[in-house]
């Protein structure tokens, strides 16, 4: 699992090839801006974190990973894995859907599809997008990012 660390708050990252503080700015354009890269992933989780919430980007990612599976041993593995830590009733890291989608998936979790977490990521993906992103730009955490990058 990924943690911010003070070589990240201070742009010395040996895996990241560019300056992993140079897209700060551009963050602020969309959520999908902050999503699409690495480091934007890394903030706004640790940001989520502190609002409690993480379990959504956590959701929204590994539903990303599967759907980039080629084998169906790997995807009912993975399917299972991502119902019970998300969306079964009383999941450790339960996401906020509405019933109609938990029941869809817990109905069709034992012949899971690529498609199988679509509609909720999309239901986390628009909660992010229109609850948590906003927020996210105002917070100490991308407000300290975008002071750092401002000053270099």
């Amino acid at each position: 699992m990924w943690k911010i660390s003070k070589s990240f708050l201070t742009g010395r990252l040996c895996c990241f090839p560019t300056d992993p503080l140079g897209d700060v700015e551009t963050w602020s354009e969309s959520v999908d801006k902050v999503l699409g890269c690495k480091a934007g992933q890394i903030a706004f989780r640790e940001f989520l974190k502190s609002q409690y919430s993480e379990e959504n980007i956590l959701f929204w990612l590994a539903c990303e990973e599967y759907k980039k599976i080629k084998t169906a041993p790997e995807m009912i593995s993975s399917a299972n894995r991502i119902y019970s830590e998300f969306v079964q009733t009383e999941a450790p890291r339960q996401i906020n859907i509405d019933c109609g989608t938990r029941e869809n998936i817990t109905k069709n979790i034992s012949k899971p599809s690529l498609t199988s977490f679509d509609t909720a990521q999309k239901l986390i993906y628009s909660l992010m997008a229109r609850d948590c992103y906003p927020r996210f730009l105002k917070s100490d955490i991308y407000q300290g990012l975008l002071r750092r990058s401002d000053s270099r």
